[in-house]
């Protein structure tokens, strides 16, 4: 019977406990702006914060940016030889051994930046939100370290703000180069910059 009512005691603890922890979170959230409170106890989550968003036609014509690690770059190039006739019914740009290497294969233009290392994954994260890249193509290294993981981070961060599709491998790569999309214009979300800049100023 002890026993009992000390197991019963800890449980009730435990919900307390719990509740309390629920009770903190909430109120984290509302004071970092992620949650606003309808009432005292229910609160509303906002869909994103401070960004509304708009929509754009990306042309049938795709800008396809393909990125590789070292120890991946065979493998980009083997895909990309597979699917060299649909990747030639679109434009294409690398960062810059991966755009050398691609051109020699291929015998396709490919517009290169400079290498991922020295800010060529920057330069492409630039263009995602320039609006000049519809697509992006990166088989990166999950098995090695990057000196440079800040930038991949960046980039991989910056296609998931601008909405645009994003393959890390080749399996999803032939998905998405497979899709009927491909071939098409379609309309996208995107943030709407015009008005994200009003409510700044």
């Amino acid at each position: 019977i002890v026993q009992r009512r000390i197991s019963v005691r800890t449980q009730d603890r435990s919900r307390q406990q719990a509740g309390s922890c629920r009770i903190c979170i909430r109120r984290n959230l509302v004071d970092a702006g992620l949650l606003t409170m309808a009432s005292s106890e229910s609160p509303v989550e906002q869909p994103m914060i401070g960004i509304s968003f708009t929509q754009k036609t990306m042309a049938a014509r795709k800008r396809i940016a393909l990125v590789a690690h070292d120890h991946c770059k065979m493998f980009l190039l083997d895909w990309a030889e597979r699917q060299k006739d649909r990747l030639a019914r679109h434009e294409l740009v690398a960062t810059g051994t991966t755009g050398l290497l691609l051109q020699q294969r291929l015998d396709l233009p490919v517009e290169s930046m400079i290498s991922g290392p020295l800010g060529g994954d920057q330069q492409l994260g630039g263009r995602i939100a320039e609006q000049r890249v519809d697509m992006l193509v990166f088989f990166w290294d999950p098995f090695e370290p990057q000196p440079h993981d800040p930038d991949i981070k960046a980039l991989l961060r910056v296609a998931a703000v601008w909405n645009i599709p994003v393959a890390c491998n080749e399996c999803s790569a032939d998905y998405l180069l497979s899709s009927p999309m491909m071939e098409q214009a379609h309309s996208h979300r995107i943030p709407d910059y015009a008005t994200y800049l009003q409510g700044r100023a």
